[in-house]
């Protein structure tokens, strides 16, 4: 990892003393980090992919930072140890930057304090990089039940830099028909020589869903998306098969999937990876015990990674197809939601993952949770139905996260 420190020194202080009068921050720095120390003048050599740190070195460099405002890295994250009155600078610098809309935010005080933060802020800014340019394809539309769950194309990529791109479901039904039953065969095997058991489901069923992954992989890499949401049900009438399967799948490979063409839960699974390095599982809300504080997620696919066994199934409300009955691992578990038509909302809490459960009535995949905060926020205040699960406690970073993006806690 890298830091670039944009040093603003006084014209009074030698350059050959600015080493020596900040050394024991800048030691620190280089046990933890490679520190490349850039003179303001030359921070326009610095890409967008570059970490930046604005260095007060001195005071007396006021005038000189909002001379040169414009070039600034954003959010400006600053340093000052105190030495050489640079805290008393960097004060009056951080009132004149946020008096101007820029968020800032100082870095002094005690120095592991001062790693800890410069880590935190370090994957805000890969995690900000990672989903900059993120091409999301949105193959059909929107499920006519989302009533709720928009995004406004244009402000979703003023805000976080992503790109949403709508694919006709016929582009998917004409490549799904170039595909033989025979190129699959080998793939169907694999995946069902895994499974724990086959139930409801046919070989001809599997054979069909395997097609469609293969076809709806084939857009992927031919739009070079990063990222999809499905319009599940349309296929169903039009194909006799599920894309339960096929989302599982290329959750696998990396390219984010989720279901019913939603656009806020795509782009919150996308989030959730870019901050975990994890795949998660996108479910509906089924059951809320407020008394015992539980909630039961499902949902008809996961990645088939995410789960310790599975069980191959049909689609539950169709009886089609096929769904994955995924059993997952019990311990610490991150429930998470973007919302908003520009996605600047969000939900946030932990739980523990006690139990797979197997109603009847409800999705394939079941998982019972006992939260660590109220469940009336379903009941009072939902973003909307589908919500996000991440195995682990990641509460932190992706409060840091969306915090830092000046999003809006939802509670």
């Amino acid at each position: 990892m890298i830091v670039h420190l944009i040093s603003f020194a006084s014209s009074l202080h030698k350059p050959a003393q600015l080493r020596s009068s900040h050394e024991a921050v800048l030691s620190e720095l280089e046990k933890y980090y490679t520190v490349k120390l850039i003179n303001y003048q030359d921070m326009d050599q610095l890409s967008s992919d570059d970490f930046k740190v604005i260095f007060i070195a001195t005071g007396g460099v006021e005038r000189l930072v909002v001379q040169h405002f414009e070039r600034l890295p954003r959010p400006a994250i600053i340093l000052a140890d105190g030495m050489q009155n640079s805290l008393a600078a960097a004060l009056e610098i951080s009132a004149w930057l946020r008096g101007r809309g820029m968020k800032s935010e100082i870095l002094h005080g005690e120095l592991p304090t001062i790693i800890q933060r410069i880590h935190i802020l370090y994957n805000n800014f890969k995690a900000q990089r990672f989903l900059y340019g993120k091409r999301i394809g949105v193959i059909g539309s929107p499920s006519s039940w989302l009533v709720a769950s928009n995004v406004d194309y244009l402000l979703a990529k003023r805000r976080w830099g992503i790109e949403y791109l709508d694919i006709p479901l016929q582009r998917v039904y004409d490549t799904f028909e170039q595909i033989t039953d025979d190129e699959v065969g080998a793939s169907c095997a694999a995946v069902a020589s895994q499974a724990l058991a086959c139930r409801e489901a046919t070989p001809e069923d599997l054979i069909k869903a395997m097609r469609l992954y293969r076809a709806i992989k084939k857009i992927s890499i031919e739009e070079n998306l990063d990222a999809l949401t499905l319009s599940c049900f349309k296929l169903i009438e039009q194909l006799d098969t599920t894309g339960c399967l096929a989302l599982s799948l290329l959750n696998d490979e990396g390219i984010v999937a989720g279901c019913e063409g939603d656009l806020q839960s795509v782009f919150t699974l996308l989030a959730t990876k870019a901050l975990t390095g994890k795949g998660s599982f996108m479910a509906n809300p089924s059951m809320i015990n407020s008394r015992n504080n539980e909630l039961i997620l499902s949902h008809c696919t996961i990645g088939l990674k995410q789960a310790e066994r599975y069980i191959i199934r049909n689609h539950f409300e169709t009886e089609r197809g096929i769904g994955i009955q995924g059993m997952l691992p019990t311990g610490d578990v991150t429930i998470v939601k973007c919302g908003g038509e520009c996605l600047d909302e969000y939900y946030l809490s932990t739980g523990t993952l006690t139990e797979n459960t197997n109603y009847i009535n409800m999705c394939r995949t079941q998982v019972r949770i006992r939260m660590n905060t109220p469940t009336d926020y379903f009941l009072k205040n939902p973003l909307g139905n589908h919500h996000i699960l991440v195995q682990g406690n990641y509460e932190d970073t992706l409060n840091e996260f969306f915090q830092s993006n000046s999003c809006k806690r939802t509670e």
